[in-house]
């Protein structure tokens, strides 16, 4: 029976189709273009941008421009890309013009897609940011598509790890800037750090493109970016609390693999409590005193390092280094840490070297960086299953284009096994069978642990024609991908969010060319051979479609669905024909924490034989389910983050916004006054009271805060004495004697030291009250929740006391910049060496596990140190080091192949 609404979108289409609609009078117009441009010589087709931006200059708007600068654009990369967009690619471009989500299937072209919105937007001169998932793609990106930006007379800059100051404002100065999520958060947060306006490297927030938009918006959004320098070493207390976790047993604690928890039970409490006292590091009766508030944190992480935390799934060691693997890529993350001594209680159950923990500088989530932008547009292969949250947070619309050509790809159903054991079986015997047909195979697993397994498991069965892609060989990720698609091929990878390289039937021209031809100098030997290359990729492209195309074989189901079905539409692009199917287990993760006994016990009673699999559409409906229950809540649990963030975000504006005017004013003399004055005010009505009769005035007080506060020593007490004087009438005559102490010191210094000295003390008594700030709120964030059990709402309870707190911040500015002003001299000496700002690293707060992860180390260091001074250890030390040089931590590498490299990867 078929429903209303199956019948309404028979006729009438559904609202994603009407809205594509929407977009083809303004392809047929680009398209009527077409022979004209083609006229157009290379200079007169370059002359174009000046004369658009002489039009919008004379009133027009970029949307009056877009059907002439969308067919200049495709006759542009017609010209150098040797690439013309199809008309669906115009309608993708339009949608990221129009402020929405392009979702467009792999292979079918994003990266040329962007070029059109962004030429357009690029014209008002204002930047345009296109955001990529890793250093890797930025710089790829950026040096392919800035070849056709060059052609039409448009600048193109890119933002990768180790760029000086200098480098990155000549980078953002530029007309199209591509960058990571991570270096833009980074750099918006380093700026708001300096002294100087000039310093700054960012010019404003005016259009993004986000590509990979599910990936860096939702998954990477999960967690705040947040700089931080190092607290002293206190690697001998997680060495000692290490330890005791061995000697626990199994009912000591309780594990909740759901919620990511680990606790402790009271028996194992009473047993860690006698141990931490026998070693001398319990203060009073129980751990749970107050002065053992450090010693709990440390207790629960080592508690987790130990029992939730997975050598070689969440982490692998090496090098003598914990080296976290990413949930949802599978690759390594060098310089990433989880943050709240997590990572320091991993490296001592691993016995390696300890490394400082972090305070807090600086912090912003990702939703509002990019909320910060006057447009915002993003493009990925996988977006329809989270469009609520896109709507919602980010206010996008997810609209699906259609692929250039239909999707000839077969999904199958689910097979699910009792055991692991039988899945593997079946993985395997499937495999070879595709292999002997000569049909690529790509196998997904969910970490590096089960892709070695399943390698391991293939080369006992004599197997070894295979490829494995993970975070171990991550170094030659593009080339191992790209080459996917050739007959027989096996690759085992971990998933496939945002590899960046498409899998093309047959072998990939470009990067084999590059590998195999890197050295053979330009000529016609070299022609000729990448003219055979290309034959015998045709020859076996030819043969991998007769075989069936690429077949996505997955070894489990992710959490989320956008996962999976980023794995499995790394098959069928561009029209050509492929297979996916996902094999399953009860044992599996997934199926095991939200119960798969029942469905166990019902298996073996209808006889089920070992080796049988259970295959039916209504298993995959049921799967579906149980991953959109996850969804939602780890969507919830975003949105209450957000909401709690979204309280210190408005208090960042202001600091933030005051640090710039600060920065820019030009005489800040009336800002201090103003500040000085309030204190006056404050003191007075502290120590005099409104209303009060003069012998209930604390005068002795008030001249003893005056005197600590503006280093004066007024006869306070005797003007209080007189006949028929007023409160009013003390403030002013305080006011008078501090503003001619004020004028006296300016007179000294001179204007323009003066304004140096107040600037100076205004920003630095600003960033470290702000710091102390952040701290507090992070405080207050951890227990408001308890707020909720005498029936207040615990939000609100945060909002109103975080306001209190960001008063206090401001009074407590007024008062130590005006003290500190009252007492500064001027002293002749050398000036001393301009401080390095702090090492700072970036690091994410998992939403849905409470796990702090460090997304990338960066020492924010113009001091250049002498390689002697450098601890090969601790990149803390190293200040700023040349891409060229060898690298500091000893391996004999550049830095730029080394820790250079590693660090780049890590967005």
């Amino acid at each position: 029976m078929v429903s209303l609404g199956g019948i309404a979108r028979k006729l009438f289409g559904s609202a994603n189709d009407r809205v594509v609609k929407s977009f083809q009078p303004q392809v047929n117009a680009i398209n009527a273009l077409e022979d004209q441009m083609r006229a157009l010589s290379d200079e007169q087709l370059a002359a174009k941008t000046v004369e658009f931006r002489e039009q919008l200059a004379n009133g027009k708007t970029l949307d009056d421009l877009l059907v002439p600068a969308f067919a200049v654009v495709r006759e542009g990369a017609r010209r150098v890309l040797g690439l013309r967009p199809f008309d669906v690619q115009l309608v993708g471009g339009m949608i990221l013009h129009s402020r929405a989500i392009s979702e467009m299937k792999t292979g079918e072209g994003k990266t040329l897609v962007a070029t059109l919105p962004v030429y357009l937007n690029a014209l008002a001169g204002k930047g345009v940011h296109v955001v990529t998932v890793n250093d890797y793609l930025a710089q790829r990106d950026s040096s392919g598509m800035g070849r056709l930006y060059g052609f039409l007379g448009m600048t193109t800059g890119v933002i990768v790890h180790g760029l000086s100051d200098e480098e990155r404002h000549a980078a953002y100065a530029c007309d199209i800037t591509y960058a990571t999520n991570n270096e833009l958060g980074f750099d918006y947060l380093r700026d708001n750090m300096k002294y100087d306006r000039a310093q700054m490297v960012q010019r404003g927030h005016n259009f993004a493109i986000v590509d990979e938009v599910d990936s860096i918006l939702v998954d990477e959004a999960r967690t705040p970016l947040i700089i931080s320098g190092p607290l002293d070493d206190r690697s001998d207390l997680y060495t000692a609390i290490d330890a005791f976790i061995p000697m626990l047993k199994e009912g000591d604690y309780e594990i909740d693999e759901k919620q990511r928890s680990a606790n402790f039970s009271e028996e194992g409490t009473e047993k860690l409590e006698n141990l931490l006292r026998d070693a001398g590091l319990l203060k009073g009766a129980s751990l749970y005193d107050i002065e053992n508030v450090a010693i709990v944190h440390h207790v629960n992480n080592a508690l987790k390092a130990h029992k939730l935390f997975q050598r070689d799934k969440d982490y692998i060691v090496r090098n003598d280094e914990v080296v976290i693997i990413d949930e949802f890529t599978g690759r390594m993350m060098p310089g990433r840490r989880y943050s709240e001594g997590q990572h320091q209680a991993l490296e001592a159950k691993e016995r390696v070297q300890i490394q400082p923990e972090n305070q807090t500088l600086a912090q912003i989530t990702f939703q509002n960086y990019f909320r910060m932008y006057e447009k915002l547009a993003g493009m990925t292969g996988t977006a329809a299953t989270e469009a609520e949250e896109f709507g919602n947070i980010y206010r996008l619309e997810v609209i699906e284009v259609p692929t250039n050509l239909p999707i000839k790809r077969i999904d199958e159903d689910d097979e699910v096994y009792r055991t692991t054991e039988e899945k593997y079986k079946a993985i395997i015997a499937e495999i070879l069978d595709a292999h002997k047909r000569g049909q690529p195979v790509l196998v997904g697993t969910t970490s590096i642990e089960k892709s070695e397994y399943l390698a391991d498991r293939m080369r006992k069965e004599g197997f070894s024609k295979f490829q494995v892609l993970n975070a171990r060989y991550h170094e030659q990720e593009a080339y191992i991908v790209a080459q996917a698609g050739v007959p027989g091929g096996v690759t085992i990878a971990t998933n496939m969010a945002g590899r960046g390289t498409d899998i093309q039937l047959g072998g990939n021209l470009e990067m084999r060319v590059e590998r195999e031809l890197g050295d053979v100098e330009p000529g016609p030997e070299r022609d000729a051979k990448i003219v055979a290359i290309a034959e015998e990729i045709q020859v076996l492209k030819e043969q991998a479609l007769a075989a069936g195309g690429l077949y996505v074989i997955a070894t489990e189901r992710h959490e989320s669905r956008r996962i999976d079905n980023q794995l499995r539409g790394r098959s069928g692009r561009q029209g050509d024909p492929g297979r996916s199917k996902f094999y399953l287990s009860l044992q599996d993760d997934l199926m095991r924490i939200f119960g798969s006994d029942r469905m166990d016990g019902m298996l073996q009673k209808l006889g089920l034989k070992e080796g049988e699999a259970i295959v039916h559409p209504w298993i995959n409906k049921a799967l579906e389910r149980a991953q959109k229950k996850v969804e939602a809540r780890n969507f919830d649990i975003r949105k209450n983050v957000l909401k709690y963030d979204d309280v210190l975000n408005d208090q960042r504006k202001v600091i933030f916004d005051q640090r710039v005017d600060l920065m820019e004013t030009q005489n800040i003399d009336e800002t201090v006054a103003d500040m000085r004055h309030e204190v006056i005010e404050d003191l007075v009505a502290i120590y005099i009271p409104a209303r009060a009769y003069a012998e209930q005035w604390d005068a002795a007080g008030l001249r003893a805060a005056v005197n600590q506060h503006f280093d004066l020593d007024l006869p306070v007490e005797a003007w209080a004495k007189e006949e028929g004087i007023g409160e009013d009438d003390i403030r002013a005559r305080i006011t008078e004697v501090a503003d001619k102490a004020a004028a006296s010191k300016a007179e000294r210094f001179g204007p323009e030291i003066m304004t140096y000295v107040q600037r100076s003390v205004l920003l630095q008594t600003l960033d470290g009250l702000w710091r102390e700030h952040i701290v507090n709120l992070d405080h207050l964030r951890s227990v408001i929740g308890f707020r909720g059990y005498a029936q207040r709402d615990p939000l609100q309870e945060y909002k109103a006391e975080a306001f209190e707190l960001f008063q206090s911040l401001l009074n407590n500015l007024r008062q130590a910049v005006t003290a500190q002003l009252s007492r500064v001299e001027l002293v002749q000496q050398p000036a001393p060496e301009p401080e390095p700002l702090p090492f700072m690293q970036a690091h994410h707060v998992d939403a849905t596990t409470g796990e702090d992860q460090f997304a990338g180390a960066v020492a924010v260091s113009d001091r250049v140190v002498a390689p002697d001074e450098r601890d090969p250890r601790n990149p803390a030390t190293w200040g700023r080091i040349g891409r060229n040089e060898a690298c500091p931590c000893g391996s004999g590498k550049k830095y730029k192949h080394c820790h250079g490299a590693f660090e780049s990867e890590t967005a």
